[in-house]
């Protein structure tokens, strides 16, 4: 019996997905619930899995085709230890109409693609084969539909915004690759622009003398990771002081809808996880109510899980206020971008041993730079210094996050 594989239901802020990469090829054999194919988001890479053991029959949306819900992604024929089809049949299963946008699978192997397509030239047909295109599926804008070179590049390219590799193009000494942006880098992009078009944004800037967390780490280091089985980590200290900030200055844990200032009475921080496909911030709900064992473990998962491509939508959506740290690649200071709709957002950065004064001496500390970047037609500007001022204060004297002082 065939089984139709489906689009599953996308969240109601998601309206399509991109195929992104197919872990099975028509004629292979798949079990029940083993990922079948990966569909990429705005935010999230979504696994579907095989609704049954059997083999796959056919793939009906090629790695790079725009999908919505409930549309066919596939079938499957249910049963064990069937035999893979023959080459032919799979690609006359799977390969587009001729002038389809959707290119054909990149992970077929040369020798399975009709390369010898009489309507282009060797060069053509040996760069076709390199990259396991099918010609046939090509529609040639040479003379007479014959199929030139760009072609099957522009073919190449079309799929690639679904994950497909570059395709490089020769260039004697000045080489060049186009590649289309994935749907989550283009996300990125956009939500990046929209928030400097739409805000009044500014950055005030501080820094932070770290030696006595750092102190307390190297102190309690072990044993906290002995009782709570995870490392104690610097974003742990660094949320807590947030919450406690937030607290005494609410609007910057607002945010704006329309001409609406909304205030939110809970605290669900996001933090800023760099992956190869792009930046996602997953969010820590009711950051307040957890400890900093429990924020260190949900930090690590997240981190864990955004680069597996394992977070889920809900997971990515909410937040009143981020934190990003850029010091884990070195940064000493920067700027960053807030996340609309919230109107703030907390950049750490890379800790240095400088040289400052202290009660009249030149001492030499650990440092570190830390920027508040705040929509500036929610916040004034008296409320952002003192509200880093207050996240410095805790965090060199981390006595007042316990006592909550």
């Amino acid at each position: 019996m065939s089984i139709e594989v489906k689009v599953p239901m996308l969240p109601e802020s998601v309206a399509d997905a991109t195929v992104l990469t197919w872990h099975k090829k028509p004629g292979e054999a798949v079990n029940q619930d083993e990922t079948l194919v990966e569909l990429e988001t705005d935010k999230v890479v979504l696994e579907v899995p095989a609704p049954s053991s059997g083999v796959l029959e056919a793939i009906k949306a090629q790695e790079g085709a725009t999908v919505t819900a409930e549309e066919l992604l596939a079938v499957v024929a249910e049963g064990q230890g069937a035999t893979p089809a023959k080459p032919e049949a799979n690609a006359a299963a799977s390969a587009p109409a001729p002038n389809a946008e959707t290119p054909s699978p990149q992970a077929e192997p040369a020798q399975a693609t009709n390369v010898a397509n009489l309507d282009a030239s060797p060069s053509v047909r040996k760069l076709a084969a390199e990259h396991g295109v099918d010609t046939s599926a090509i529609s040639g804008s040479g003379k007479g539909g014959r199929v030139v070179k760009q072609d099957v590049v522009d073919f190449m390219q079309r799929g690639q915004s679904g994950g497909a590799p570059a395709v490089e193009l020769p260039g004697g000494d000045r080489p060049e690759k186009r590649v289309p942006m994935s749907r989550l880098r283009a996300r990125i992009a956009e939500r990046l622009l929209s928030a400097q078009h739409n805000a009044a944004m500014l950055t005030t800037f501080n820094e932070i003398d770290m030696k006595a967390v750092m102190d307390l780490r190297k102190e309690y280091k072990d044993k906290f990771e002995k009782v709570n089985g995870v490392r104690l980590g610097f974003m742990s200290f660094f949320i807590k002081a947030v919450v406690e900030a937030l607290k005494r200055f609410p609007a910057v844990n607002a945010s704006i809808d329309d001409k609406d200032i909304v205030y939110h009475g809970y605290f669900d921080i996001g933090v800023a996880v760099s992956t190869e496909r792009g930046l996602v911030v997953p969010v820590i709900r009711d950051a307040d109510k957890k400890s900093m064992a429990d924020i260190e473990r949900e930090i690590n998962d997240y981190a864990m899980r955004a680069r597996e491509n394992k977070l889920s939508i809900d997971e990515l959506q909410g937040g009143t206020f981020t934190v990003t740290n850029g010091g884990v690649f070195g940064s000493l200071m920067s700027t960053p971008i807030i996340n609309p709709p919230q109107v703030g957002i907390l950049g750490m950065h890379k800790i240095e041993q400088r040289a400052i004064v202290q009660n009249g001496e030149v001492v030499v500390r650990p440092m570190m730079y830390v920027a508040l970047s705040y929509d500036h037609r929610l916040i004034d500007g008296r409320e952002s210094v003192q509200f880093l001022v207050a996240i410095k204060e805790m965090l060199e004297d981390p006595a007042r996050l316990v006592l909550q002082i």
